[in-house]
């Protein structure tokens, strides 16, 4: 094949290749070729032409293009994969760049997340959460950015400094502050009411009940209930065991005693608190102005007692007595505090008003038998002593109303329609005298203010200004006679009230004289 390599540098006719230069040998003359020669010369030639074509380079077919032409093509090519290559590299070195400055940013944020995560549960103290209570620090806080972390408090950026992620945003531990004393929580552990936020100490003491006996904490009992006796009026609570344990009630208003607080015992067994004490009516004497008033509610009304009916203040076991001598006995309630006699008795009554000695108790009491004499179908109202003036009076006005009803004949009327109608006159009498204290309060205001001549200031009841606790007792001897449960004094008072706003007082007491019930 030493002639075809020869062909091959030195043909310059047949095809323009890269060796053009190239001259064909002495040996083989071009003429003296045979066809078997020239058909390897055309396939080497196509063969060569087929090489160049897969490698990209330009195959020329025009015999005529000059050797420069294909010179500046060669050239061309070789800048254009030259500059290939250049920008190939300068794109390669940018991703390089690129990704080393996301992992070194990446790298130092999450060094920076996890020192602020360290920093906040070695400072706190991270300990084991209650079911109950919410919970300053989740297991996982939630990081924000520090251009997104935003005081939920105080609104002000927190940036990269010590904060708490909790109730549904991040504070700065100073900003995440209790609702009852404004300072700070700083505990693992906190409570919620609403929207606001408390230390547990400060919720307990706002929200768990207090015993108004022992003052503490009123304890679950053994379901784990908090469980608790509260009254009905004043919305006293206290333990359910003080009903057990002989802590004090006061006779009149019904309240359970505080320990610190002192009482007032009678000789009768009866305690009064210091607030009830401070209107109580001790004797027969002192209540002499207020049984006048009584009388004068009735004539008010038209109902006037003409005989004199003796009123006195006595002891219980006096009254327990006169009672069980009464052979016309009534339906009276669990603690009877007032009777109306009708049968010739003995009874005792207190002379004098008591001395208060040390301890509170009742000292130097003078009493003297007082013979009942029945000159009519009364022979004397009798009433405890020690109560309230509004207790004291509101008895009176029940109990003169059995005597009225008696003077005028009312025969024998079942208890629930006796008791009811004198119920009714005695709750009667308290709203009387809850309005009149109002009525000459305001007076006594528009006075003072119209004139500075103390005559002017000075009007006021001939019953003496009312404390606010004396106006709130009236209220809730109202209320006692309202919601009472017994089936004479409860209901009796509820139907004969009904009738009475219905029909009217007279009109009502001639239904009853008639039928011996109350009108529907």
């Amino acid at each position: 094949m030493g002639w075809f390599t020869k062909l091959l540098k030195g043909s310059s006719r047949g095809h323009h290749g890269r060796y053009r230069d190239a001259r064909i040998s002495d040996n083989h003359s071009a003429g003296e070729l045979t066809d078997i020669e020239k058909e390897e010369i055309d396939r080497a030639i196509a063969l060569s032409l087929s090489v160049e074509d897969v490698k990209g380079k330009k195959v020329v077919e025009d015999d005529s293009q000059s050797e420069d032409d294909l010179q500046l093509c060669e050239i061309d090519e070789e800048e254009d994969e030259y500059i290939g290559k250049v920008q190939q590299e300068e794109d390669d070195q940018l991703v390089k760049i690129q990704q080393d400055k996301d992992e070194h940013f990446g790298e130092i944020q999450l060094e920076e997340d996890e020192q602020l995560a360290r920093a906040i549960q070695e400072s706190l103290r991270i300990g084991s959460p209650l079911s109950n209570a919410g919970s300053l620090f989740q297991p996982f806080p939630h990081l924000f950015p520090p251009v997104y972390r935003t005081c939920a408090g105080c609104n002000a950026e927190i940036g990269n400094g010590r904060f708490l992620s909790c109730a549904g945003g991040v504070w700065h531990p100073e900003c995440f502050r209790c609702q009852a004393c404004n300072l700070p929580i700083t505990d693992y552990e906190f409570s919620m009411s609403g929207n606001h936020r408390y230390h547990k100490s400060c919720y307990k003491e706002l929200h768990h009940p207090k015993c108004d006996v022992c003052m503490n904490f009123i304890p679950p009992n053994s379901a784990g209930l908090i469980e608790y006796r509260a009254h009905p009026f004043w919305l006293q609570k206290y333990c359910p065991s003080h009903e057990r344990d002989g802590t004090p009630r006061c006779c009149s208003c019904e309240k359970m005693e505080s320990r610190d607080t002192k009482y007032l015992l009678l000789d009768d067994g009866r305690k009064l608190c210091l607030e009830c004490l401070d209107s109580a009516i001790m004797d027969t004497h002192e209540c002499q102005p207020l049984y006048l008033e009584i009388q004068e509610f009735y004539e008010g009304l038209n109902m006037k007692i003409e005989q004199q009916v003796p009123m006195l203040l006595v002891e219980r076991q006096a009254l327990n007595e006169a009672m069980e001598g009464e052979k016309n006995g009534h339906h009276h309630l669990a603690e009877t505090r007032g009777l109306c006699l009708s049968e010739e008795q003995t009874i005792t009554t207190i002379l004098k008003r008591p001395k208060i000695g040390a301890g509170y108790r009742i000292i130097d009491m003078i009493t003297e038998p007082y013979k009942l004499i029945r000159r009519c179908e009364v022979t004397a109202i009798l009433v405890l002593y020690g109560l309230p003036r509004l207790l004291t009076g509101s008895i009176l006005a029940h109990e003169m109303m059995h005597a009225w009803l008696r003077l005028k004949g009312y025969g024998n009327l079942r208890p629930e329609v006796e008791e009811g109608i004198c119920q009714v006159l005695a709750h009667m009498w308290l709203d009387s005298e809850i309005y009149s204290v109002s009525g000459n309060e305001a007076t006594s205001s528009s006075s003072s203010s119209s004139s500075s001549s103390p005559s002017a200031s000075c009007s006021s009841s001939k019953k003496g200004k009312r404390s606010d606790f004396e106006k709130k007792l009236g209220e809730f001897f109202k209320h006692q006679i309202e919601s009472d449960s017994s089936s004479a004094y409860g209901e009796g008072f509820r139907q004969g009230n009904q009738a009475v706003l219905k029909y009217g007082l007279r009109s009502t007491l001639d239904h009853i004289q008639m039928t011996g019930s109350f009108p529907y």
